[in-house]
C-alpha cells in the first residue's frame, strides 16, 4: 500500500509498505478521505516526531471504509463506512507520533471498539466531508471549554478551519450573537455562509469601534469605560494582536479562550487585567468530543462543506500537502482515496 511519510528534515516521501496484518480485536479501513492539518507542515518541517524521526506517516483527519473485521470485533461490518479517532490508537496518536497515518491507502485500528475507536457515518455522506470530523471535534471542544451560553454575545479570531468550525458550533448550541474577525475576505464570506451574524476585516475597518458598535459599550471592574460587550473571545488565529486585542476589550469578567497554536510568545500585561477579571481557557484536542460532533455533521452536511476549499486525489498528495503549507493557498485540503 501506498503510505505518506516523513522522512527528514522537510523530507516527505510516498513509500510502498505492506498491508498491516489484521488480529482477532482489530479493524482494517480503506481510507477514502484525509484532511491535511497544518500540524502535518509542521511535523515535515521538522523531519518528525521522536522517537520515530525518519519515519513518521501522516494524517490524522481520517474518514474510510472498513475492509476487514477481526473475529473479536463488535458492532463493525465490513462495507461500514467511519470516521476515526487518532488517539483512540493504543500504540500511538495515529499521524502523530504513532506508528500509523491516515494518508495511506490502509489503516490498521487496533482494539477497535465502536464508539470509542471510530464511528459509523451514513454512507451518503460525501468523504470529504466526513474527514472533517477530526477537526470539528478541536473547534467543538474549544466551544465547550469557553462554556457559552445562549444570551452571550462571541467574537471568534480566524474564519479558518477551526474558527469556522466554531462558529457552527457555537449557534448549534444557541449562542445569539457571533461575530467573526479576520483580514481576508473570502473566508469572511465562508464565515455568514455557516451561520456567523456579523464579520469584520480587520485589514480594512477600526476593529475596536466595529465590535463596539456590534456588541455595545461595557466597562471593566472599576468602572473603565470603552470596553467591548462581548461575553466571550475565541482566539482561533494564532496571532499576538488577536490575543492582545481581546484582553484590551474585554469587559469585566469575560472569558478568553486559546484554541490557535501560538509559534512565539504573547507580551501581555497583567496588571491591567486586574480590573477585568478575565476568565482565561485554553483548549487543546478532544476529550470527549471526537465523536459529539459527528452527528451534528451527519445532520448539516452542507455547512460543514463549505469549511473544504481544496479536494486532492491521493496521486497528488505531495501537491496537496504543499499547498497546505503555504500561507494563504488554501483554507482547509483534503486528500482523497479511490
Amino acid at each position: 500500500m501506498r503510505t505518506v511519510v516523513v522522512t527528514g528534515p522537510g523530507s516527505v516521501e510516498i513509500r510502498d509498505e505492506p498491508v498491516p496484518e489484521v488480529g482477532p480485536a482489530d479493524v482494517l479501513i480503506a481510507v477514502k478521505a484525509c484532511g491535511v492539518c497544518g500540524s502535518d507542515a509542521y511535523y515535515a518541517a521538522r523531519g518528525g516526531i521522536p522517537p520515530r524521526e525518519g519515519h513518521t506517516p501522516l494524517g490524522h483527519e481520517v474518514a474510510g471504509e472498513v475492509a476487514v473485521v477481526g473475529d473479536a470485533v463488535e458492532g463493525i461490518a465490513v462495507g461500514d463506512h467511519v470516521v476515526v479517532n487518532p488517539m483512540g490508537d493504543p500504540r500511538g496518536i495515529i499521524g502523530n507520533g504513532g506508528p500509523t497515518g491516515g494518508l495511506s491507502e490502509f489503516l490498521l485500528v487496533e482494539e477497535a471498539v465502536l464508539g470509542t475507536s471510530v464511528a459509523l457515518v451514513p454512507k451518503e455522506l460525501p468523504w470529504q466531508v466526513a474527514a472533517l470530523n477530526e477537526p470539528m471535534a478541536v473547534a467543538l471542544h474549544a466551544v465547550n471549554r469557553t462554556a457559552p451560553r445562549p444570551d452571550d454575545k462571541v467574537v471568534v479570531f480566524g474564519a479558518g478551519p477551526i474558527g469556522l468550525g466554531a462558529v457552527i458550533s457555537y449557534k448549534a448550541l444557541g449562542v445569539g450573537h457571533v461575530v467573526v474577525v479576520d483580514v481576508i475576505a473570502s473566508r469572511l464570506e465562508k464565515a455568514l455562509l455557516v451561520g456567523a451574524d456579523a464579520v469584520v476585516n480587520s485589514a480594512d475597518e477600526p476593529l475596536d469601534e466595529r465590535l463596539i458598535a456590534l456588541h455595545g459599550e461595557a466597562r471593566d471592574g472599576v468602572g473603565h469605560g470603552g470596553k467591548s460587550g462581548t461575553d466571550v473571545w475565541l482566539d482561533a488565529a494564532g496571532v499576538p494582536a488577536t490575543v492582545q486585542t481581546a484582553l484590551r476589550l474585554a469587559k469585566h469578567r469575560a472569558t478568553i479562550g486559546v484554541v490557535a497554536v501560538h509559534k512565539r510568545p504573547v507580551e501581555v500585561d497583567f496588571g491591567d487585567l486586574l480590573a477585568v477579571e478575565p476568565t482565561i481557557v485554553t483548549a487543546m484536542g478532544y476529550p470527549t468530543e471526537i465523536f459529539d460532533v459527528t452527528e451534528h455533521i451527519i445532520a448539516n452536511p452542507e455547512a460543514y462543506a463549505r469549511i473544504v476549499s481544496d479536494v486532492f486525489p491521493a496521486s497528488d498528495v505531495l501537491e496537496a500537502l504543499r499547498v497546505a503549507a503555504t500561507p494563504g493557498a488554501a483554507d482547509k485540503v483534503v486528500v482523497t482515496f479511490d
